[in-house]
């Protein structure tokens, strides 16, 4: 991306000129900016930071289920709720968060959400049904990713996933066309072709 020249240039340059540069390149740059105070100067681990932002994830998915007033608010919040763990992943690179979050939100949305999104029309509970089954893939696609020995750490909560989706009709219907087969989640055996399968299923057309 930059030449040998320019970076031993930029490696040249007096300190005091490096630290305007770098401060005026932190504030165009707040995901960097988190990220190096979270790594330079925060006193909180990636756990600490992962229990904390799930307490708060929980909560929110309570608040916003309280005022419930359509499927497609519902899925606006969480898309928020989805973003909050995307930044708490920027900021602390934490792999094993980005799993565990997005199950815990998936099922604690589930768990309260189920029976208002399985009594809407099909028209209208698709968007969110297509979101769940995508997110799941996604998961199952992460967990692959990572070291075997994490697995036992997710089995739990992958389970309770892919009951609450077979307990939903509607959720049900969309995983079964979209090629997301639930005993994967179930049972905890995800293919090992998972990331070649998605790939495939996406490029016909479906998840969408």
């Amino acid at each position: 991306m930059f030449t040998k020249e320019f970076k031993k240039a930029i490696q040249e340059l007096p300190s005091a000129e490096k630290d305007k540069l770098i401060f005026r390149l932190l504030k165009r740059d707040v995901d960097l900016a988190n990220r190096l105070h979270f790594e330079l100067v925060d006193t909180e681990t990636v756990e600490d930071k992962r229990i904390a932002f799930e307490k708060l994830m929980l909560n929110k998915i309570n608040h916003f289920t309280e005022r419930f007033y359509s499927v497609g608010y519902l899925l606006q919040d969480t898309r928020y709720v989805s973003g909050d763990i995307s930044e708490h992943v920027k900021i602390t690179k934490d792999k094993f968060g980005e799993i565990s979050l997005n199950i815990k939100m998936l099922n604690h949305l589930l768990l309260l959400n189920n029976e208002r999104i399985q009594s809407q029309s099909y028209a209208k509970a698709y968007t969110m049904c297509i979101y769940v089954i995508a997110r799941a893939f996604k998961i199952l696609i992460l967990i692959k990713a990572i070291d075997d020995d994490y697995f036992l750490d997710f089995k739990e909560d992958l389970e309770k996933l892919g009951v609450l989706i077979g307990n939903n009709s509607l959720l049900m219907k969309t995983a079964i066309h979209n090629g997301l087969d639930v005993n994967w989640l179930i049972n905890g055996e995800i293919p090992e072709n998972i990331v070649a399968y998605h790939k495939n299923v996406r490029q016909q057309g479906y998840l969408k």
